[in-house]
């Protein structure tokens, strides 16, 4: 097979149906981009879900340039990733860009194309990320900030006054329209460049899911890439249709065992241990604020349920890797 201009990826766990969807979306634009290949990676669900997929690729003709891989057990979300990045980053043509794309998105008319030659046109941009959105237009925000100590403070404060004073510390960039540098976008749909896999090598499989991007954003950066969010292309997020966390965050119920195991990982791997703790020690700082907030004004919680204990989950060893009964939801 000759070189490949674009090789998309997709995650499938549990969400074939999205994943089809996901397809069907990209299907008129594979030809708009030269040499385009997707590969699926079904992560551990089952022979059914394989099945399923396959059958879809079959009855729609898509066999040309769209392909399943089986994996079992599930090995989140870099792993998953890593199971068909790995195969194309050590074969003698390697792929020129490469996308990570979640099985719960819809791609808009254009978006690869766009993509791509935006990624041609800024040769020192490593990571490009176009718009996301909800199905009515509705963006979402998917370009941030590093994630630091303070913002431990900001988070669990939870309070106007305490966020405009930190403005710098606040996670979240603004919405823009226009193509903006961020320190990290959301890999929920990402467009990397092959040289930035050669510095960076794959992702890191110490993340079951969430903090991965984050990561990767920011050893890209250290390595001297750009990271920019690209809006002039659009992709809708399905967010939560493929991960329950979301939903629990929003009802302030416990978070899963994972998602701390990921943050206090990521919190050691740039700023070591002991700044792990003063970041918990932030948090508390700032948890005081609100809960003195929520006393006074009777309001409900701002925070999760039990995240005063969960976030010094494995707080004495952070880069210890997962057990497989941490990645239960």
């Amino acid at each position: 097979m000759g070189p490949t201009k674009l090789l998309v990826v997709i995650v499938c766990y549990r969400s074939a149906d999205l994943a089809i969807d996901c397809l069907r979306s990209i299907a008129p634009q594979v030809g708009e981009v030269p040499d385009a290949r997707v590969q699926v990676c079904e992560n551990g669900t089952g022979p059914e879900s394989v099945t399923q997929l396959n059958h879809a690729i079959d009855e729609n003709g898509w066999g040309d340039w769209a392909s399943v891989v089986a994996v079992s057990p599930n090995r989140g979300f870099a792993g998953g990733n890593n199971v068909i990045l790995g195969p194309a980053m050590a074969s003698e043509t390697p792929p020129e860009y490469l996308m990570l794309l979640n099985a719960d998105t819809i791609v808009r008319p254009g978006a690869l194309r766009a993509l791509c030659s935006a990624l041609d046109a800024r040769p020192d941009v490593g990571i490009l990320g176009p718009r996301l959105e909800w199905p009515d237009g509705t963006p979402q925000t998917s370009a941030f900030l590093d994630f630091t100590p303070l913002h431990e403070f900001i988070h669990s404060a939870a309070t106007g006054p305490v966020s405009r004073c930190f403005r710098r510390g606040h996670g979240a960039l603004p919405i823009a329209d226009a193509p903006h540098d961020a320190e990290w976008i959301s890999f929920a749909c990402a467009l990397i460049r092959c040289e930035v896999f050669q510095a960076c090598g794959l992702l890191d499989e110490g993340y079951y899911l969430y903090f991965d991007d984050a990561d990767y954003c920011r050893l890209a950066r250290q390595a001297g890439w750009r990271v920019v969010h690209y809006p002039d292309a659009r992709v809708v997020h399905l967010r939560g249709r493929s991960n329950p966390l979301k939903s629990l965050a929003a009802k302030r119920e416990r978070r899963p065992r994972y998602w701390y195991l990921s943050r206090n990982r990521y919190y050691a791997k740039f700023y070591g241990r002991h700044r792990l703790w003063i970041a918990n020690a932030l948090w508390h700082g700032g948890r005081t604020i609100s809960l003195a907030r929520e006393l006074v004004g009777n309001r409900p919680s701002s925070v999760c349920r039990a995240e005063w204990r969960d976030i010094w989950t494995n707080a004495w060893s952070p880069m210890k890797p997962h057990k497989p009964s941490d990645r239960q939801s």
